[in-house]
């Protein structure tokens, strides 16, 4: 599941730059924060040498490459087209990035064993984190089902581990704080009326997964309907 070429460039854009739209504020703030300007930008990212760096460094292959690609594929591609038979898409979106967050709390045994802070700040980083995970499991599952392709999925999940989780404390204490945040807001409002059009399944032809969705009870097809057209 995920892996065809019907759809696949759309499929490969849409996501991405709907993702981009929502990190909108938090690009800009890292923009004005930068000491590089934009042509320095394109020279470091048109730049061999620069790729070469990366791609020998197991902590950026580990970030951007293979955790998105074997997370993605073990949370997605494997495991929704498992729960749609059993509970419909709309359940299956809500369900599977239950598993997404809980298999991130490893970290919790490391900040344990390495004594990394106290036991609650490092309970409440748990929780934050399952949050932040399982709300961004929801969104790529979503993705998945909505284009039928893992390729969404994987570029946004490289693209948000690169970015990280928005600063919004230091947005608000930024030196043009009324700027930031008016384009964290606009990002925000952009992502949300885009959501539905950007993802509609026009774009990417059959939809494999809704042909599971059909295996559940009228009612629960019934609504799934509405995930797939």
């Amino acid at each position: 599941m995920g892996f065809r070429l019907e759809g696949i460039l759309p499929a490969t854009l849409l996501p991405l730059l709907l993702t981009v739209i929502l990190f909108l504020g938090p690009l800009i703030q890292l923009s004005m924060d930068c000491p590089w300007d934009m042509v320095d930008g394109l020279r470091v990212a048109f730049d061999p040498r620069f790729w070469v760096l990366c791609l020998t460094d197991m902590r950026w292959l580990r970030n951007q490459v293979i955790a998105p690609f074997t997370e993605e594929l073990v949370f997605r591609a494997c495991m929704v087209p498992m729960l749609v038979p059993c509970t419909g898409v709309g359940l299956a979106i809500v369900t599977c990035p239950l598993f997404f967050g809980v298999a991130h709390f490893h970290h919790v045994i490391e900040q344990l064993r390495f004594r990394q802070g106290s036991r609650a700040s490092i309970f409440l980083s748990a929780v934050f984190q399952f949050s932040y995970t399982a709300i961004f499991g929801a969104y790529t599952a979503f993705l998945f089902i909505r284009t039928g392709h893992l390729i969404g999925p994987v570029l946004c999940h490289s693209f948000c581990n690169y970015v990280g989780f928005p600063a919004v404390g230091a947005a608000l204490e930024h030196s043009q704080c009324f700027l930031v945040v008016f384009f964290y807001l606009l990002g925000v409002a952009l992502f949300f009326l885009l959501l539905l059009p950007m993802t509609d399944p026009v774009f990417f032809g059959h939809l494999p997964i809704c042909s599971l969705s059909r295996l559940t009870s009228p009612a629960d097809g019934l609504s799934s309907s509405s995930w797939c057209s």
